[in-house]
């Protein structure tokens, strides 16, 4: 009788791409990415950029910018460059001038004037608009070398799934509904020498 091995590295099928989703290894070191779902926003020939899903700090959108309504709203640590910068994606499309489709009905920025006026009317709610806290870059060929050490699988955005900030196990979840190769790396513990 053979001997079974458990593949705990399965096989990357999709490659980076603008409105995809960077899923970290659960073996991933550097403790800001470790367990992370990134959403690219861009990716191209001169580098990456995306947001955080799954980090998030103790502060309301009220706290770091004074003239806003009081919004109610988890505020994601979007990532450690510019963090002194507050983003957002959407669902208003249109409704705010100059935002960008990054995945089909989500939008990424756009006239932050014409935000305050739709926070204003009442006409944003929770599930709505996600707002982050910096943002996760990658230079030329940086996310295509930690590509190729392994250090993010890729999977397919799920609009709804981006805009709901309350979920505290999207990259458990994530994993999970990516198939079966892919739920052992799920309930891979945080420190395997405690097993």
């Amino acid at each position: 009788m053979g001997q079974q091995f458990i593949n705990i590295s399965p096989e990357n099928k999709l490659a980076p791409q603008k409105g995809r989703l960077l899923i970290s290894e659960p073996f991933l070191s550097d403790p800001y990415f470790r367990r992370t779902v990134v959403l690219l926003c861009e990716h191209n020939d001169e580098g990456s950029f995306g947001f955080v899903l799954n980090r998030f700090i103790d502060v309301s959108v009220n706290e770091l910018i004074e003239d806003l309504p009081k919004f109610e709203s988890r505020i994601s640590m979007g990532g450690p460059v510019q963090s002194e910068n507050l983003y957002y994606i959407h669902t208003l499309g249109e409704k705010i001038e100059g935002s960008v489709e990054i995945v089909k009905g989500i939008f990424m920025g756009g006239s932050f004037d014409m935000l305050k006026i739709l926070l204003k009317s009442g006409t944003i709610s929770n599930g709505m608009i996600r707002f982050f806290v910096g943002y996760a870059g990658w230079g030329q060929d940086q996310l295509a070398d930690e590509m190729k050490e392994r250090s993010w699988l890729v999977t397919p955005a799920d609009p709804k799934a981006l805009m709901d900030s309350k979920k505290d196990d999207l990259w458990r979840q994530t994993l999970l509904d990516m198939g079966e190769e892919y739920a052992m790396l799920a309930n891979f513990p945080e420190d395997p020498s405690l097993n």
